[in-house]
């Protein structure tokens, strides 16, 4: 199979990017692959192929920008000169921009490719029934509220025009199904990235590190963890570092900056900027805990599954899809009030001042991870992909027959 994923890449910024190495990683040594075609967004640095295992041949073929108006176009093009078997479309509602019609426009790519004939799934990371609008940086207007959320019905059924349309969340199968009647969504896993052997967790004692990771300012802000592990710093007397591993979400430029300067005055907190993929595993390691500072959640964590995968507890807010993954995959967590300093500081204090139970939730958190290695979710788009060839060929047979008749 000759097979094409629009996405962004490495060194991109645009959200997502880091999905797509890990399954390109797992796509391009499956032996049905014969070449993987990626149609990414243009960026100044080399696209990261730097693959140790062997595998497929790799075109890349940089042909969409965010924001741009003609990204509809300039994709078609590429899909047209590149004529691959199959494409897959790696996608959450503002992949190709935060402008309402650029965005509009690359979610109809699906439809191009359904018009095409060309078998094709889009793997949606979100859906607009479960964003809070105003939490993550859409809008906090009502009025404006309603209409994102008609504009995102419309993008929606223009999405379920494609072959199939796989969701990481069970619940998100329920929706679709149940208010747009669609017959074409698949629940298939987020998956974990990078799967290693069990870690033995032990971490470093002094400082033990408090980390979050992810793109912030609008529903992920940090001040509250930094007021949190300071209360617990105050009543334990334990030496804390505060890791803030990411950068600002595209929507709020400069947040990370206003924060550090608004909380200088506290000690042992590092803001690490942009990590590089080799520089992740090293992140993870060296933390005694995983925050998830959120006020809401846009669909299945990649960075709970990344904690898993490393055996590392996590503190959650009691809230949307991360209880629900906690529920249907099997990670555990303390969980806190999203709103309350206090709550968070508990649950940080909990895990900290109890060694076996960072420990035991390290362990439920890596089984949860290691059910569901990215190696088999690629199987599982593959199968997927051809369940919809073998469809589309009986579909010929017939209306060959029936021509004849």
């Amino acid at each position: 199979m000759k097979l094409a994923i629009v996405t962004a890449y490495p060194p991109s910024k645009v959200t997502l990017n880091e999905y797509a190495y890990h399954l390109v990683k797992q796509f391009r040594q499956k032996e049905s692959v014969t070449e993987l075609i990626l149609l990414t967004d243009k960026t100044e640095g080399e696209k990261d192929l730097e693959f140790t295992e062997a595998g497929c041949k790799i075109t890349v073929k940089e042909c969409w920008e965010f924001n741009s108006y003609t990204n509809i176009i300039n994709v078609t093009k590429a899909i047209n000169q590149t004529k691959p078997d199959s494409v897959l479309f790696n996608l959450q509602f503002m992949k190709f921009g935060d402008k309402k019609v650029a965005a509009a426009l690359g979610l109809m790519l699906p439809l191009v490719c359904k018009l095409k004939r060309i078998p094709n799934i889009v793997l949606l990371h979100n859906i607009l029934e479960e964003v809070d609008l105003g939490s993550a940086g859409f809008t906090s207007n009502k009025l404006m509220q309603k209409i994102y959320g008609f504009i995102g019905s419309t993008l929606t059924r223009l999405i379920l025009k494609a072959d199939t349309v796989a969701v990481t969340m069970q619940k998100y199968v329920d929706i679709l199904e149940k208010k747009y009647n669609a017959k074409n969504v698949k629940l298939i896993p987020h998956g974990t990235f990078e799967v290693a052997e069990e870690p033995n967790y032990e971490i470093p004692k002094s400082p033990m590190q408090i980390m979050t990771f992810g793109k912030f300012g609008t529903y992920k802000k940090v001040e509250g963890m930094i007021e949190a592990v300071e209360k617990v710093r105050a009543s334990t007397g334990l030496d804390l570092e505060v890791v803030i591993a990411g950068t600002d979400n595209p929507n709020v430029p400069g947040y990370l900056a206003k924060v550090q300067e608004d909380y200088k005055h506290v000690p042992q907190v590092r803001f690490t900027g942009y990590v590089e993929e080799h520089e992740v595993p090293t992140l993870f390691n060296d933390s005694a805990v995983v925050v998830f500072p959120y006020t809401s959640t846009t669909g299945s964590s990649g960075v709970l599954h990344q904690a898993g995968s490393y055996g590392k507890a996590v503190v959650m807010p009691d809230l949307g899809d991360l209880a629900l993954l906690v529920k249907d995959e099997g990670y555990r967590g303390e969980f806190f009030e999203p709103t309350s300093v206090e709550s968070l500081a508990y649950a940080i204090e909990t895990i900290v001042t109890n060694n076996d139970y960072r420990i035991q939730l390290g362990k439920a958190n890596y089984k949860a991870a290691t059910a569901y290695p990215m190696e088999t979710i690629a199987e599982m788009y593959l199968e997927a992909f051809y369940d919809i060839i073998l469809k589309k060929s009986k579909l010929s047979q017939r209306l060959g027959k029936e021509a004849i008749l």
